[in-house]
């Protein structure tokens, strides 16, 4: 098991899982982080106090700052998950999703080929470099069928585009020098620590505030949710003992609308915190005009990573939401501060 290593957007949603599941088993952790609007240091809060966490606020486009970083913790892995990921805020603004998801991810390969061409030759054989992806770049899928490692690309939106950029650069440092990198392409993420703009928070502190709980269409379009535990433990499995150059796809074989998500979650919210006028939740739901490019299905099979590593998701889509919403119910002091900054659904552009 691999004792030191970088990880880029720890402070983010699944970046800060991660960086508790390593920190928590031992190992030596530089959480690298821009701390943008949705990087946030209560997230790893629970470890930041171990001997074995370190944290450094920088830029992943900052080819200096990534050198030093490498020259500090002397790696033998990098979990690389620094990206913007809001597909609305991709929309508005793409250019920003260019720089950070596309030349980011380029100048951290590099910062880490040069790390890695001066290992002496048993520590360049371990180092492995996973790029954390997603679902997106595949497209979208019709009502049967799923994503597997051989889907070709399809991506719909400039966050699918720029993450798809990212893949097959990684792809590129491994054939072309010969970099260990690998890559996981996950489906839809839930849990505690998620941002407030991404759906299931959304929905469940907008349903506390009385305010609408916005669906795209007709809430038709379909995900496979993940439960964030399940894929960090997921991705240090990959690190440790994924093979240089493969893909493995993560996902949770929990397909569901966007309305059938947003109902069960009004239903735990009438069970756990009733309004007080006694109505049920699901009378705010209220439908909003669709935003372009909008995937009508995605469903990931993960037979490869089963089969190989061994991973299994330890949560199902009930037990995983119940504990979600309890959390946010019981963390106000974390979410509260993020409201303002998370009011951005607009992708109408």
């Amino acid at each position: 098991m691999r004792q030191r290593v970088l990880v880029t957007g720890g402070a983010g949603f699944i970046g800060s899982a991660v960086v508790r599941l390593l920190v928590g088993a031992g190992v030596e952790v530089l959480n690298v982080d821009k701390l943008t609007y949705a990087g946030n240091l209560a997230s790893v809060a629970p470890v930041a106090d171990r001997p074995n966490y370190h944290f450094l606020k920088a830029d992943v486009c900052d080819a200096a700052a990534m050198a030093r970083a490498f020259a500090d913790v002397r790696p033998d892995g990098v979990l690389h998950l620094a990206a913007e990921s809001h597909v609305d805020r991709s929309i508005d603004g793409p250019g920003l999703f260019l720089q950070t998801n596309v030349m980011g991810t380029y100048t951290l390969l590099e910062a880490a080929r040069a790390h890695w061409q001066g290992l002496p030759a048993a520590e360049r054989e371990a180092f492995r470099f996973l790029l954390v992806s997603t679902d997106e770049v595949y497209g979208s899928l019709g009502p049967e069928g799923f994503f597997t490692e051989r889907t070709n690309y399809d991506p719909r939106s400039p966050y699918s585009a720029s993450k798809a950029a990212a893949d097959h650069l990684a792809s590129a440092w491994f054939h072309t020098y010969g970099l260990p990198t690998l890559k996981t392409n996950c489906s839809n993420n839930y849990g505690p620590y998620h941002f407030p703009e991404k759906l299931i928070p959304l929905v469940t502190l907008n349903a506390l505030a009385g305010r609408p709980l916005p669906i795209y269409g007709k809430g038709e379009n379909i995900r496979d949710w993940l439960y964030v535990e399940d894929h960090a433990r997921a991705l240090w499995l990959a690190l440790n003992h994924g093979r240089p150059g493969e893909t493995y796809n993560i996902g949770g074989h929990n397909e569901r609308t966007n309305l059938q998500v947003v109902q069960a979650v009004c239903a735990l919210l009438d069970e756990l915190r009733p309004r007080r006028d006694g109505r049920p939740y699901a009378e705010q739901i209220a439908f909003v005009a669709d935003r372009p490019g909008h995937d009508a299905r995605y469903a990931i099979d993960p037979a490869k990573i089963m089969g190989e590593l061994g991973w299994r998701p330890q949560e199902t889509f009930a037990t995983g939401l119940r504990k979600t919403i309890q959390w946010y119910l019981d963390n106000e002091a974390w979410w509260a501060p993020l409201r303002h900054a998370a009011e951005h659904r607009l992708g109408r552009a």
